[in-house]
């Protein structure tokens, strides 16, 4: 048992950068050991500088909140490819799709992010998003640019750059109008009414 903790603790070092499913990337600070209601835990102190938040996630429940390494740049990489895809937006309600995507932007997985920013991408010759929308669009592309950042090692204004770029090679983006857009969003305003 001894030794699968201590595994479990080496897997992150004071220093390092990792991603927290449900707050983003995050820096390992220190790992410390309390006595909580009798027992030891020893506790990977993590913290998130933008929230000014900390957070100490005991060494056992790595696995289960889904921390994870920063991604690899090939990833990083996929995650840029799948930016400049069409959006793929299902015709449920838009209460099911918020959360849809906002599940996909809890997981974690830098994919699922890159696929939740595509599909709400609005450039400016589109219509409007919803307040929700934007809400959700831009908690995703924080938490895309905030790891694209630490795995570059580039500035927050500089990956957001490189998203925006990606974005930008999508299909529909350069267009005005789209015969199938106006329909799409006229149902998505009976939905929100409804």
């Amino acid at each position: 048992m001894s030794t699968k903790k201590t595994m479990q603790r080496d897997v992150f070092k004071p220093g390092e950068f990792i991603v927290y499913p449900a707050h983003g990337v995050g820096q390992v600070t220190a790992i410390e050991e309390q006595e909580i209601a009798g027992f030891k835990l020893e506790l990977f102190v993590v913290n998130f500088a933008k929230e000014k938040m900390t957070l100490r996630v005991p060494v056992a429940k790595v696995a289960s909140v889904g921390m994870r390494k920063l991604s690899e740049a090939a990833a990083i990489a996929k995650a840029m490819d799948v930016l400049t895809g069409r959006a793929r937006i299902k015709r449920t309600m838009w209460s099911r799709r918020a959360q849809e995507y906002e599940a996909k932007i809890n997981s974690g997985d830098i994919i699922a992010v890159a696929e939740v920013v595509r599909d709400l991408y609005r450039s400016e010759a589109q219509p409007e998003q919803s307040y929700s929308e934007r809400q959700l669009f831009e908690t995703a592309l924080a938490r895309l640019v905030d790891e694209v950042a630490a795995v570059d090692g580039s500035t927050e204004t500089e990956a957001l750059k490189r998203v925006e770029a990606s974005l930008a090679k999508g299909p529909r983006r350069a267009r005005t109008t789209d015969s199938a857009e106006p329909e799409a969003d006229n149902d998505e305003a009976s939905e929100e009414a409804a």
